[in-house]
């Protein structure tokens, strides 16, 4: 299956695993990248205009190729499309721009199946998401605001979506130990090697890095991509819904999850996929 993402890091992620859980189930995979970190489907949409309008303007690849080139130099069977993570929520930040890229790709990739991947909500802790905060909203909000964005794009649009954010959100929901949420006034209290609760979420991580300005340790959150279960979690929705597999099926484990935990991540996938309302 030749797959190419039009996406952000929210689809670069999936470089971690996927390929080794396609190769376990005895699948092909060719993983093509047309993505920028952080970027909106406005964004996308205004890099495609502007490799269009002029000869000389390439944005997407190498060797001269304009994304028109990416879609037209392969026979593609899969194309996805998605939101930025920190707009996904706003409903207003879809359109036209979604349906200008979706109408692009099905001219200029025509035997191409466009499908759209719902992204994720941020952990709990992230700024964003506390009282008081400019976005005004908690992790329950983010969810269930861009789940409904991303299900009337795929309904106007006619695309099938994989549901990786509703995967992150039924692992919090079923995880043993749930993610404790902290003050953060508790990140000025600690001292290396100590981190703020992380455990009971597939989104996040946190660690220690020197500034290079000041020379000083100080506490980096990544709390908005997917920590290493969480691509693997990714990983199994791809692989189960792209390929129409059980993810009882995928025998890859990596080296950083127990069985036990990537067995809990796997089931997490198939009642997704399987999920009658996606």
């Amino acid at each position: 299956m030749k797959i190419l993402t039009i996406g952000n890091s929210f689809t670069d992620s999936l470089t971690a695993y996927f390929p080794q859980t396609v190769h376990s189930i005895n699948g092909q995979l060719q993983l093509g990248r047309a993505s920028f970190g952080g970027c909106e489907l406005r964004r996308h949409w205004s890099y495609v205009t502007a490799e269009e309008n002029d000869p000389s303007c390439i944005i997407y690849g190498g060797g001269g190729r304009k994304l028109r080139d990416i879609l037209n130099g392969e026979s593609w069977d899969v194309v996805t499309v998605q939101q930025a993570s920190h707009e996904s929520w706003r409903s207003e930040c879809f359109e036209p721009y979604a349906g200008n890229l979706i109408e692009y790709v099905r001219r200029h990739a025509p035997g191409a199946e466009v499908i759209i991947q719902q992204t994720w909500a941020y952990r709990a802790d992230h700024p964003q998401l506390q009282p008081g905060s400019e976005w005004n909203i908690n992790q329950t909000d983010m969810y269930q605001r861009l789940t409904k964005n991303y299900r009337e794009m795929a309904a106007h649009h006619q695309c099938r979506m994989i549901p990786t954010g509703h995967a992150v959100q039924l692992s919090r929901e079923n995880e043993e130990s749930r993610f404790s949420n902290y003050s953060p006034s508790l990140l000025n209290t600690l001292r290396w090697p100590d981190l703020p609760p992380q455990g009971g979420d597939v989104v996040g991580q946190c660690f220690w890095r020197k500034n290079a300005e000041t020379g000083e340790l100080e506490i980096v959150r990544d709390l908005i991509h997917l920590n290493c279960r969480g691509q693997y979690l990714q990983a199994c929705v791809w692989t189960a819904f792209l390929y129409q597999k059980n993810t009882s099926e995928i025998t890859f484990v990596p080296e950083e999850l127990s069985n036990s935990d990537a067995a809990f991540l796997r089931k997490i996938a198939q009642q997704v996929v399987d999920s009658p309302h996606l």
